[in-house]
């Protein structure tokens, strides 16, 4: 077992953090190791593996919804478009990794002028062909963006941990945007007391999937690097608060094996989350955070 390995970001050694199988989904027993880098703080699964898209199986996205149930999901998204409508109140708006598209649902009738760049091929034809949203099936973001007029918003929700060089991703992205335009960009927080506790056992290291679990203070780095401004950067917004009580009713599953357990461990979740919940509000503590990031030039 290889206990050093090189950061994909600052190309530096980082040593072996932990080991852990996908206990999210359990699609195999195999074994995947973290690394954690001492000099930027990113951690890093390596090697990813060959055969990651089979750990995307068709019910990874909840099933195809008819356009009646899109609709009543998409309110439970209208809290993002609100967040977003306060750095961007209009314009063109493209999410990468919509899957099926509740927030780009939701912000195409708030009247966002809505693109999308998704991998999966069933929620590409959904997109285009059933929600009427222009998605180009691709899971390189740099070549998706290549040809792409400007946007106004550029939105990321748990998507750029997938990416497996999220670096390069970034430099599209900041190339994609308007002057003034901004980055939106939610993703698990590395500092979190969750992870503290559950470690490996952690949902939201959600190996393999999860292939680089990004400090938002490397992202603030990188982007600040890029000329970006830091608008907002939480873990104490709507979206980051519901991944609290995810993560702890989600984890505890992951320590069993037997079936039938599920429901009463996510009980003790939640029961769990109404203990520390003002400990996870405190800033910096949650399970998630949301960054917004502004492109230098022409003020919104």
């Amino acid at each position: 077992m290889r206990l050093i390995a090189v950061c994909p970001c600052c190309k530096k050694d980082a040593r072996l953090y932990l080991t852990t199988t996908d206990r999210n989904l359990r699609l195999s027993r195999e074994r995947f190791r973290y690394y954690r880098c001492k000099s930027c703080g990113l951690i890093f699964l390596s090697p990813i593996p060959a055969n990651l898209a089979e750990y995307y199986p068709s019910t990874y996205y909840s099933g195809r919804p008819t356009m009646e149930e899109l609709s009543r999901r998409a309110q439970l998204e209208q809290y993002k478009v609100d967040l977003v409508k306060r750095f961007a109140p209009e314009g063109r708006l493209l999410e990468i990794g919509p899957a099926y598209g509740t927030f780009a649902y939701c912000a195409k009738t708030a009247g966002f002028e809505v693109e999308a760049v998704e991998l999966a091929e069933d929620c590409c034809r959904f997109l285009n062909d059933v929600v009427g949203i222009k998605t180009v099936c691709e899971a390189d973001v740099p070549t998706a963006l290549r040809q792409a007029k400007p946007y106004n918003a550029i939105v990321l929700w748990h998507v750029l941990e997938h990416l497996p060089d999220p670096w390069k991703a970034l430099e599209a992205i900041a190339q994609a945007l308007v002057p003034g335009g901004i980055a939106v960009i939610a993703s698990p927080n590395t500092e979190a007391l969750q992870f503290r506790v559950f470690r490996g056992f952690w949902a939201h290291i959600d190996a393999p999937r999860h292939v680089q679990l990004i400090p938002s203070k490397l992202i603030q780095r990188e982007m600040e690097a890029l000329g970006f401004k830091v608008l907002l950067s939480t873990t104490t917004d709507q979206g980051s608060l519901e991944y609290n009580r995810f993560g702890w009713a989600y984890s505890l599953c992951n320590f069993v094996v037997r079936p039938g357990l599920g429901h009463n461990l996510r009980r003790a979740g939640a029961y769990i989350d109404g203990m520390v919940n003002r400990l996870e509000r405190r800033e910096g503590h949650g399970t998630a955070y949301t960054m917004i990031l502004e492109k230098p030039g022409v003020s919104r």
